[in-house]
């Protein structure tokens, strides 16, 4: 007992020593252990779901609360409340909940019948504000509607309708290769219509939202990139122009140009909002002390809240409003990649390049890269319709997240979650093509079989160029084309047999239309190939037949009762159960 505890007492320092000199073994850094950690969050079915309901709750109570902080001093000099602008917000934010809930549970199909209707009352509306005695004018702009003491902006209700509208356009002629004339067309001459009344109004700030709509419609539609380039320069010169052709525009751009060094001026506020953000440095001089809010930096709740947020908290809180935009953006590009709808692709892949186009472009004018344009911080600016609107959209994103095969799976199979039984949504439809829909994807996979046939038929002297498949098809790989083959009910591994005038139909011993390879599989059939093996096909069926007691193959009667129901088989043949 005594020799154990001494060869113990031995060893002891050596092993102490040892293990002060060897690395405790971790495992995983630190990197490796957050990267897995979003992946497992990434791997549930409802990732995307949960996380839009999550960034709507907080960009949605965070811009509440800079809301506060930020007009609180502009609305007891001007109406002896701080809390009059704020009471405003939160009334919109809360009819902004409610289009969140009726977004999220409206079924796509009906959300597709009222497409239309919605861009033609809201173009309406457009034209109406602009009437004397119905629209309101504030500072040189006829803009809104007062409503029960509310002010509604249509220009921002007609951002929500032309997403749906033109996204439902362009995914009822979603071929590939679809002509100009089809993407173009109604959709330019509506969004142009729309333009110009927002342009009477005037609000260049709005019009050029409206250009980023159509321009993101039509990059992912597949709109060519000539066409779309030259698109996007003849927009850019008439904004420019537009810029150019009123005062306060212009003296906006001079200024940033560095072409007039007004610092009252029109580089007054560009210059305060720098002031701000650099007096909050890193860690900011804390949450409602801003120096820039008591009438230096005029529209410190609206334009510039991000030079307010950016000297309250600082940079960080500067770089958690990115972070969070630059998740929103991510998820919702994986909401329209995954969804397996092409209206829902559409739908969300614009709404994602909206919002984070007007967030990024609101945070570059504030920090000085961009001229002063006046597009609002969604969801964190002060403004009633937009905000309502924003929560919308962010409601059709939720609404496409639950339509992702792999959560249609989880909530048709029971997987809802407390949250999903608390708000009693119902469980989402698989998506299923019409016939119509289809019929066009049929004829889009045979027309590159008929272009190869043309390039190899002899006497071609030079071959037909192959159909590029568009920038969506390639962008969203291989995941759609798996996706829709359980929606039509077909088996992965089983091929139709090919309908033409020079095959003939044994319905006893069946067609295979295939040649065997030897693993059970199916090939291409050609016509040239069933004059040699129509002797053995009769002799097969004579034979089959006789061994049914039958008196030879029965080409000529093509009528089946129910009991004669044809079905595909494990072999490559079609037979008659």
């Amino acid at each position: 007992m005594s020799e154990a505890t001494d060869a113990s007492s031995a060893t002891t320092p050596d092993a102490k020593k040892t293990a002060r000199t060897s690395p405790a073994p971790t495992g995983h850094t630190w990197g490796a252990t957050i990267v897995e950690a979003v992946r497992n969050l990434l791997a549930r079915p409802l990732a995307s779901y949960h996380l839009i309901l999550t960034i709507a709750f907080l960009l949605t109570a965070f811009g509440l609360v800079m809301v506060l902080s930020a007009s609180s001093v502009e609305g007891y000099s001007k109406d002896g409340s701080s809390y009059g602008l704020f009471a405003t917000q939160v009334i919109f934010a809360l009819l902004g909940l409610v289009g969140f809930y009726i977004m999220l549970r409206i079924p796509v199909r009906l959300l597709r019948r009222v497409a239309a209707p919605l861009i033609v009352v809201t173009t309406i509306l457009l034209a109406l504000v602009l009437v004397p005695g119905i629209g309101t004018l504030s500072q040189g702009a006829r803009r809104w509607f007062v409503v029960g003491g509310l002010s509604v902006q249509p220009s921002e209700l007609v951002k929500v309708a032309l997403c749906v509208w033109g996204a439902h356009l362009l995914a009822s002629r979603r071929r590939e290769n679809a002509s100009l004339k089809e993407l173009l067309i109604p959709l330019i001459p509506v969004a142009m219509l729309i333009c110009l009344l927002i342009i009477l109004e005037p609000n260049l700030s709005t019009t050029i939202t409206i250009a980023i709509i159509v321009g993101a419609l039509l990059w992912f539609a597949g709109l060519p990139a000539k066409v779309f380039l030259s698109f996007a320069a003849v927009g850019i010169a008439l904004a420019v122009l537009l810029a150019l052709v009123e005062g306060y525009r212009s003296q906006r751009v001079m200024s940033f140009l560095g072409s007039i060094d007004d610092p009252q001026g029109a580089g007054y506020q560009a210059r305060q909002a720098t002031y701000a953000l650099a007096n909050g440095g890193v860690f900011g001089v804390g949450l409602g002390q801003s120096r820039a809010k008591w009438n230096y930096l005029p529209n410190a709740h609206n334009d510039f809240i991000f030079a307010i947020i950016g000297e309250e908290l600082g940079l960080i809180g500067g770089l958690l409003v990115v972070i969070l935009f630059a998740i929103l953006a991510f998820i919702g590009f994986r909401i329209a990649v995954r969804s397996v709808d092409p209206f829902l692709r559409l739908m969300t892949a614009t709404i994602t390049v909206l919002i984070t186009a007007q967030a990024f472009i609101n945070i570059g004018y504030v920090i000085g890269l961009l001229p002063v344009t006046g597009i609002q911080l969604p969801l964190l600016s002060a403004g009633g319709t937009s905000t309502l609107t924003v929560l919308a959209m962010l409601g059709l994103l939720a609404n496409a997240a639950r339509h992702e095969p792999e959560a249609v799976a989880a909530l048709v199979g029971g997987d809802e979650g407390r949250l999903g039984r608390w708000l009693r949504l119902p469980a989402p439809v698989p998506y299923r093509p019409s016939r119509a829909d289809a019929l066009r994807d049929r004829l889009d996979r045979r027309r590159p079989d008929r272009a190869q046939a043309e390039r190899t038929r002899p006497g071609r002297a030079r071959p037909a160029p192959q159909a590029t498949p568009s920038r969506w098809a390639r962008l969203r790989g291989r995941r759609s084309g798996q996706a829709e083959q359980p929606a039509r009910g077909r088996a992965p591994s089983r091929a139709r047999a090919p309908r033409t005038s020079a095959v003939r139909v044994d319905y006893r011993t069946g067609y295979s239309g295939t040649a065997d390879r030897g693993d059970g599989s199916a090939s291409s059939w050609s016509p040239r190939a069933a004059p040699a093996r129509s002797g053995a096909t009769r002799s097969a069926s004579t034979r089959s037949g006789a061994a049914r007691g039958g008196g030879g193959p029965a080409t000529g009667d093509r009528r089946t009762t129910s009991a004669q129901q044809w079905r595909p088989t494990d072999r490559p043949t079609w037979s008659r159960r």
